[in-house]
């Protein structure tokens, strides 16, 4: 067996099992709560990842959706074409992406528009003297000066999201393990599928510091809730109507013994 196949399989073992797959939304949520919990009370020392500038941030977080969708496409592509060939079931799935880039670009707008409304321009990061020249955060952080507002954590939504978002759609992994597939799409399929959870443990990783290092308690809270509301509208109340995109293919156990 194939490297890649050993860390397939062993994603996929995680993920079939119900309680990690149930219980993965609330992981953000309670690490959002004890990472705000240990900022607030300054026990975690400062590191290479308390700093915005680390490589994660700069490379991967800052661009995070665009990771996801250059890894995602070609998987819910390759993954729903092995299970279904139909073109509008295809199209349909392809929807999914849609929609969740539109509830992303929808709620990163909304974002900068509480931050935008509810703040001020000031001189200094003492934030003793309000600079009235200055009504909009873009203006006012390119003038030199310092923007104060609701800042709903847009790190804590993303990264939740994102992660949500590949979990739900590399679920079929499970069910292309028996499928009858060529090696070429069955290489490509596992290289993205390890690739996918590799983004998953990467945001994670940085959502934890998120947490502990970046932003007030009630920002992070909030962002985090987002994307678990957006995600929980979706897949576990939409996607489970007839005019939606549907939730991503699943073989029955009965045909997996058929194909086997």
């Amino acid at each position: 067996m194939a490297p890649v196949d050993v860390i397939v399989d062993k994603f996929a073992s995680l993920w079939r099992i119900s309680a990690v797959r149930q219980n993965f939304p609330c992981l953000f949520l309670a690490i959002s709560l004890v990472g705000s919990v240990l900022k607030e009370l300054e026990l975690i020392p400062r590191t290479y990842f308390s700093d915005s500038k680390n490589f994660l941030n700069v490379y991967f977080v800052k661009i995070s959706w665009g990771w996801t969708l250059l890894l995602l496409t070609p998987f819910l592509l390759l993954s729903n074409s092995s299970m279904n060939r139909n073109v509008s079931f295809l199209c349909r799935r392809l929807l999914s992406l849609v929609v969740a880039t539109a509830f992303w670009y929808v709620c990163t707008e909304t974002f900068f528009y509480i931050e935008d409304v509810t703040g001020a321009c000031f001189d200094s990061d003492a934030l003793d003297v309000i600079n009235q020249e200055f009504t909009y955060k873009a203006s006012c952080r390119n003038a030199g000066f310092h923007w104060r507002g609701y800042d709903i954590s847009g790190h804590s939504f993303i990264l939740t999201y994102s992660a949500l978002f590949i979990v739900e759609e590399t679920s079929p992994m499970n069910s292309l393990k028996t499928a009858t597939m060529s090696m070429l799409p069955r290489v490509v399929l596992g290289v993205l599928y390890v690739s996918l959870n590799t983004l998953v443990i990467i945001w994670i990783w940085m959502f934890a510091c998120t947490s502990i290092y970046f932003h007030d308690p009630s920002h992070k809270l909030l962002g985090t809730l987002c994307a678990v509301l957006g995600w929980y509208v979706t897949y576990r109340v939409w996607y489970l109507k007839p005019l939606s995109p549907g939730l991503p293919p699943q073989r029955q156990p009965k045909e997996q013994k058929q194909r086997a």
